[in-house]
């Protein structure tokens, strides 16, 4: 038996599909969908490429640096968002990064050269428009500072 009822139009599970033009599928495959993309893929883009910048020694406030740690020591745990907030849009996305400095560099070209690379990085990668990208500078690191991890646990 043939997969058509009369008139020679497609009946059952593809009826449904129309069929524009002479094209098959209705036109660019590109354009067929919908993707969206959540806030942490964003913020995780954003995160690795502020970390890139020479001049910014960690992301994140003192206190979520202190619990970063931690996770960190969790497998699986590492947070590349530390510091990073994205609200992210159907078309646009606009960041706020908390970051810290190492001693000796302009603030202003080191915040520059974040704005920069992270725009670049999320606008070419997740082909969102950036609108803006907010930077606290919330700490300097001097030279003589340790770092502020703690020394890792003994197995007994």
């Amino acid at each position: 038996m043939s997969d058509t009822a009369q008139g020679g139009r497609p009946h059952g599970e593809g009826a449904a599909r129309k069929t524009l033009g002479s094209e098959r599928g209705g036109g660019d495959p590109a354009t067929r969908g919908r993707t969206t993309i959540a806030d942490g893929v964003v913020e995780k883009i954003a995160g690795m490429a502020a970390r890139d910048v020479v001049g910014v020694h960690a992301m994140g406030s003192g206190l979520s640096r202190t619990f970063g740690a931690v996770r960190d020591r969790v497998p699986g745990g590492k947070s590349v968002t530390r510091g990073v907030k994205a609200e992210v849009g159907e078309v646009q996305t606009a960041l706020d990064l908390e970051i810290v400095v190492e001693y000796g560099v302009a603030i202003g070209e080191v915040a520059k050269a974040v704005r920069e690379n992270v725009i670049a990085a999320v606008e070419r990668m997740a082909g969102l428009e950036v609108v803006e990208v907010n930077i606290a500078v919330s700490d300097v690191k001097l030279p003589d500072e340790e770092e502020e991890e703690e020394p890792e646990p003994r197995l007994q």
